[in-house]
C-alpha cells in the first residue's frame, strides 16, 4: 500500500490516460491542454468540453480560440506541420454544456467517452463577481454536481479535480485552513442555506432585475462579498457532499495572474482583479490606489496553478478520498499591497504606453487612498462637487451639456460599484494555509526532469523582478 508521501511521476501518470476538460476554452484550461501536449505527447486522449451549436461549432471554437492562440506558439515550434496530426489523433472536442444532465454530450460520444474517460477537470466557471444569480448558481454550483454525475459514470475514472477559489473564504482573516466547507455552513452563523431552495428561487423568480436585486443580496445574507464566492462555495459543498467513493481534489488558487515561465513567461489574457489597476494607471486614467498598503495580496502564476492540478491528479487518483489544495503565495512568499504602486511607477515611467495617437501616456506617482472615508473624501472633492458645478451650469444653459452631465454621473456610480465589488480584496488580511500543497511539492519526483517540468513553489518568485519583467509587460502585449 503506497503513502500519501510517496513521490509520483506525473509523466508516467498521464502516459496512455484519457481525460476530460471542463471549461476547455478558459485561461488556465488553455495553460493545462497546452502543457499536455508539449510535455506528454503520449497522453491517450484530451476531450475538450466546449458550449456551441453543433460540433462543427465547437471544432471550430477549438481550432480558433484554442490552437489560434499566441500561447500555443511553443508546442506550434515543437510540432511544426506534426502538430496537426497530433491533434487529429489526441484532443477530441466535444459539444456539451456544464448545466445540462450528462454535460449535453451527443449519446454516442458521451457511450465513448464513459468506457475511456480516466480524470475529469473542472475549470469552467464565471468569474464575474456580481454575475446573475441564475447564471452563477447554474455554472458555479449545479453545473459541478452534473460534472461528478458524468464522473460517476466513467467506468474508469479514477480522480475529479474540481478548480475553485480560495475565496470561498470570504472576508475571513487570519490564518484560512484547507478545510472543506460542509452543506449549509454559512460564514456568518446565519442558519438556513439550502441549496435546493436557491436553485427553486431562481426558477421562481421572474424578470432579469430582480433576479440581479437577489444576486449580491443572497451571498451577503450568508456571509460571502459577492455572487462569484458564494456560488463557488456551494459547488464545492455539492461535490463533497455527493462524491461517493471518487477521489475528489479540491484546487483553490487565489488571485491568478500572468504565466511565471512556461509556455513562456507574460502569456495573460482578460483582465483580472489586480489587471485592471495595471491598465487604468498605464493608460492614465487611474490617479488614485484604493487599499491598505500593509495588506497582503495573494497571487499565483497560472503555470504553477496548472502544474499543481497535474501533480494533485498523479497523487490522489484512486485515493477515494477528499483533498484540499490551497494555491497561493501569502503564507510562503507574502506580497503586500505596497508593491503594486511601485512597481506599476517603475515599468510606466520607463517604457509609457503609447495611446492609439502614438502619443506616450507619462504617469506620475499614484495618490494612496488607504481607507474608505479617505476614498469618499477623494470622490467628493474631484467628482461629486465638480458634477454639481456642471450640473448647474447644464441648467443655465438650458440642458445644452445634459449628456456630459450624464456621462459623468454615470463614470461616478460606475467607480463607486467597482470599489464595492472590489473593497473586500483590497483590504482582505487572511493569509492561505497550504499545508497540503507544501506536501503534494514534496511528491514530485526529484529524478529526471520533472522536479523542473513541474513547479508551483512561489518561494521561487522574485516579485520586483515577475511584476517588471513578466506580467506588466504581459499585460500590456496581450490585454492593453
Amino acid at each position: 500500500m503506497s503513502t500519501e508521501m510517496e513521490a509520483v511521476s506525473v509523466l508516467q501518470y498521464l502516459d496512455n490516460k484519457s481525460i476530460l476538460v471542463i471549461g476547455a476554452a478558459g485561461f488556465l484550461a488553455n495553460i493545462f491542454v497546452e502543457k499536455i501536449l508539449r510535455v506528454a505527447p503520449n497522453v491517450k486522449k484530451l476531450y475538450l468540453l466546449l458550449r456551441a451549436s453543433n460540433e462543427k461549432s465547437a471544432t471550430q471554437r477549438f481550432k480558433d480560440e484554442i490552437l489560434g492562440k499566441d500561447l500555443y506558439k511553443v508546442v506550434k515550434e515543437k510540432y511544426g506541420p506534426n502538430l496537426t496530426q497530433l491533434t487529429s489523433e489526441k484532443v477530441t472536442v466535444v459539444n456539451g454544456d456544464i448545466c445540462l444532465a450528462d454535460l449535453g454530450i451527443q449519446d454516442s460520444l458521451a457511450h465513448e467517452m464513459i468506457h475511456q474517460v480516466d480524470a475529469i477537470i473542472n475549470l469552467a466557471a464565471t468569474t464575474k463577481f456580481d454575475e446573475r444569480y441564475d447564471v452563477a448558481l447554474g455554472i458555479n454550483t449545479l453545473g459541478p454536481l452534473n460534472v461528478l454525475d458524468f464522473a460517476k459514470k466513467c467506468e474508469n475514472a479514477k480522480i475529479f479535480v474540481h478548480v475553485s477559489t480560495a475565496y470561498v473564504s470570504g472576508e475571513k482573516s487570519g490564518l484560512i485552513m484547507e478545510t472543506p466547507y460542509r452543506m449549509g455552513e454559512t460564514l456568518n452563523g446565519t442558519t438556513g442555506l439550502d441549496i435546493n431552495h436557491e436553485r427553486k428561487l431562481v426558477q421562481d423568480v421572474y424578470g432579469e432585475m430582480i433576479i440581479n436585486l437577489h444576486n449580491i443580496y443572497r451571498a451577503k445574507m450568508y456571509g460571502w462579498p459577492n455572487t462569484y464566492v458564494f456560488t463557488k462555495a456551494m459547488g464545492e459543498m455539492m461535490v463533497g457532499e455527493k462524491r461517493d467513493n471518487i477521489s475528489l481534489v479540491l484546487i483553490r488558487p487565489s488571485i491568478i495572474t500572468s504565466t511565471f515561465k512556461e509556455p513562456f513567461p507574460g502569456w495573460t489574457e482578460g483582465i483580472r482583479t489586480i489587471d485592471s489597476l495595471a491598465v487604468g494607471y498605464g493608460k492614465g486614467r487611474l490617479t488614485c490606489f484604493l487599499g491598505d498598503l500593509n495588506a497582503i495580496s495573494d497571487v499565483m502564476p497560472a503555470d504553477m496553478v496548472v502544474n499543481s492540478i497535474l501533480v494533485s491528479m498523479a497523487a490522489q487518483a484512486g485515493k477515494q478520498k477528499e483533498i484540499i489544495y490551497h494555491l497561493g503565495s501569502s503564507q510562503k512568499n507574502p506580497l503586500k499591497n505596497e508593491k503594486f504602486p511601485e512597481v506599476a511607477y517603475q515599468y510606466f515611467t520607463t517604457k509609457p504606453w503609447t495611446n492609439k495617437d502614438g502619443k506616450p501616456v507619462h504617469v506620475r506617482k499614484i495618490e494612496i487612498l488607504s481607507s474608505m472615508p479617505s476614498f469618499h473624501r477623494y470622490m467628493a472633492i474631484h467628482y461629486s462637487i465638480p458634477l454639481k458645478g456642471l450640473a448647474v451650469l447644464n441648467m443655465v444653459l438650458c440642458k445644452l451639456l445634459d449628456k456630459s452631465v450624464k456621462d459623468f454621473h454615470r463614470k461616478i456610480n460606475l467607480a463607486l460599484r467597482l470599489v464595492d465589488l472590489y473593497q473586500p480584496y483590497l483590504f482582505f488580511y487572511g493569509v492561505f494555509d497550504d499545508s497540503n500543497t507544501e506536501k503534494l511539492q514534496r511528491m514530485v519526483l526529484k529524478t529526471g526532469i520533472e522536479t523542473e517540468m513541474f513547479y508551483f513553489d512561489p518561494k521561487i518568485i522574485n516579485w520586483d523582478d515577475y511584476f517588471v519583467k513578466t506580467h506588466i509587460p504581459g499585460l500590456v502585449k496581450y490585454v492593453f
